[in-house]
């Protein structure tokens, strides 16, 4: 640990000579208390491609829209209250089969925070957090096996992605060591642990405590993801950590962003949160730490955006290029789905009904919403790196 700190260090040493916010070799320095008066309009579609997938809609396809993966043939989705179904589609959003495995025995699971698809082998990791197991089943939903998350007391995995052909990529919030490990898919071994330089730990929430310590209650900012594809490589955060690292396809560590002041410098805390890396833009927020419970309020957040064009920071209004007139779109509706680097939102079919039949869609989404009917299920919205 003594030699991951004075990495920690040396890193913010040659932080400090960068100066405030700008850019330097390979990564950049943002300050985290600071906002930003000048602000650019944007357009989605003038730098990232964006595609619409209905998803079809039948007596047994009705759904709530939770995108658990995209693959290139087949698209897996749940519903946000988690009943066990898991709905599997193609990739053009016609409807195969669901499945429901959700149960109390050993080839079943109790939850399903999240669901990892492996396309090569045709196989869906099942993250049952309660259990603190992955249940692996294959896409006619047959059991094949079990693997033991191999986490902390009272901790689970909380992000997990495909990594490679034999390995998982898997963050441990509560682990107060190495949170970011390789694990196997075969039998759940830990093949590698990634380790993240930081002072002390550090947890991206707020609890409350009775005077003998008992929680009576907790709230987050809000979904955000500390493992984000990017290109070939993988942006991680830690929130301990003064940097957001880029794991290697060597697994060696180069830093992203580095942040300042330094963390454990700040009371109460202030952390960014990435929503969107492009190859122009790096779009993110700053989120303080704080929350009062009485007023049900908090996490008051500072959205700005990273030009690696122009090397400047910037607030922004970003719109949908698909809407025939200024509709915006909030980067926060976004989230990470697999290694590709494709990011996913829903957009309700009612809605778009109304807006298609007011003229108020062009392109693309007016082709697909043209086909819909307002009780369908709703339309995914892939956004992917320009080819």
């Amino acid at each position: 640990m003594k030699i991951l700190i004075f990495l920690e260090i040396i890193i913010l040493f040659v932080m400090a000579g960068c100066g405030g916010n700008s850019s330097t070799d390979g990564f950049i320095t943002v300050d985290v208390t600071k906002s930003y008066s000048s602000k650019k309009e944007l357009v989605l579609q003038d730098f990232m491609d964006v595609e619409y997938i209905p998803l079809e809609t039948n007596d047994e396809f009705v759904n709530q829209g939770c995108v658990e993966a995209v693959g290139e043939k087949y698209i897996i989705v749940t519903n946000y209250v988690s009943d066990g179904n898991i709905f599997v589609y193609d990739r053009s959003g016609k409807a195969i089969r669901k499945i429901n495995r959700k149960g109390q025995g050993g080839e079943e699971y109790t939850s399903c925070r999240s669901i990892t698809l492996d396309e090569e082998n045709e196989e869906l990791f099942v993250n049952d957090n309660y259990a603190k197991k992955i249940r692996v089943y294959d896409l006619e939903g047959n059991f094949k096996r079990s693997l033991n998350q191999k986490s902390e007391k009272n901790s689970f995995y909380l992000d997990m992605f495909d990594y490679d052909k034999e390995n998982l990529i898997c963050y441990d919030k509560f682990n107060y060591e190495i949170p970011f490990l390789l694990v196997s898919k075969q039998d759940g071994s830990i093949t590698k642990e990634i380790e993240i330089p930081f002072k002390e730990k550090k947890l991206f929430h707020i609890v409350l405590r009775q005077p003998d310590g008992v929680v009576t209650a907790s709230a987050g900012p809000g979904p955000y993801n500390s493992i984000i594809p990017f290109g070939s490589n993988w942006l991680l955060f830690e929130a301990s950590s003064d940097t957001i690292y880029t794991l290697m396809p060597d697994c060696s560590l180069h830093p992203f962003i580095v942040r300042t002041p330094p963390i454990h410098t700040m009371d109460p805390e202030v952390y960014p949160v990435l929503r969107l890396v492009s190859d122009r833009y790096y779009f993110m927020e700053s989120v303080t730490n704080v929350y009062d419970f009485s007023k049900q309020e908090g996490f008051p957040k500072t959205y700005f955006v990273y030009d690696t064009q122009g090397k400047k920071f910037f607030n922004y209004i970003i719109y949908n290029g698909d809407y025939s007139y200024k509709k915006e779109f909030y980067m926060s509706m976004l989230t990470p789905i697999n290694s590709k680097g494709e990011l996913w939102a829903t957009l309700n079919a009612f809605e778009l009904c109304k807006d298609y039949k007011k003229g108020k869609l062009k392109g693309k989404l007016k082709e697909v919403a043209a086909t819909l009917d307002e009780d369908d299920n709703r339309v995914v919205m892939l956004v992917k790196h320009k080819k």
